[in-house]
């Protein structure tokens, strides 16, 4: 008597599905979200077009769950970051950005680079881990400014958030102008102690931890 059963259909569709999503994945992290094309995930997973589509509505899909997996990944890695200190967290957040960024350039850069076909609204979820992603640095700017309005902090945290994104990205672009990797770091840094400074330029002053 065979007692070895045969995966089911559903174990076998959840494999390949993961399988085209990593493939996916390796290509944007090799190449670049704008090279990507379905017929090169397909030739390079083992399959045939029509196989990519049946596990993804369309290319936005492939590329959206990608995205959401780096998201994943990059709040992960953000999240272990926790200081008492809120000015030291601050600096840690920053820094953990900047060695993801360095670590994985293309598909942080897919985040930004990807456009919905025929401007189609991004999957709320999705929209939500971002904003999930920026608020990591609500809580230790929460500590600085306890007496400030919550909604003008976490509209500091997504600017700030949003400026360290900037500094490093346009630092690690290697075609316009790279910064060398410990002079970027410095930057970075920088950047956060003079924010925080800039706050008490303007009459909002920290408290001191």
């Amino acid at each position: 008597m065979n007692n070895v059963q045969e995966p089911s259909s559903n174990s076998r569709k959840s494999e390949r599905h993961a399988h085209l999503l990593e493939t996916a994945r390796a290509l944007i992290a090799a190449k670049g979200l704008r090279s990507l094309k379905v017929r090169d995930v397909a030739t390079a997973a083992g399959c045939a077009v029509g196989t990519v589509y049946n596990e993804f509505e369309d290319f936005d899909a492939l590329v959206i769950a990608v995205n959401r997996d780096t998201l994943d990944a990059l709040d992960g890695a953000l999240s272990t970051l926790e200081d008492d200190d809120p000015v030291r967290h601050l600096h840690r957040l920053a820094q953990g950005y900047l060695d993801f960024a360095t670590a994985h350039p293309n598909l942080l850069r897919s985040l930004y680079e990807h456009r919905m076909e025929g401007d189609r609204p991004f999957p709320q979820d999705l929209l939500d881990k971002v904003q999930s992603t920026f608020a990591l640095m609500y809580p230790p700017l929460v500590r600085l400014l306890p007496d400030y309005p919550s909604d003008d902090v976490a509209l500091l945290a997504r600017m700030m958030f949003s400026a360290v994104h900037g500094i490093i990205s346009l630092g690690i672009e290697e075609r316009l102008v790279a910064v060398p990797p410990q002079q970027l770091r410095r930057q970075v840094s920088l950047f956060v102690d003079t924010y925080i400074a800039g706050l008490e330029r303007q009459g909002v002053t920290p408290r001191a931890p």
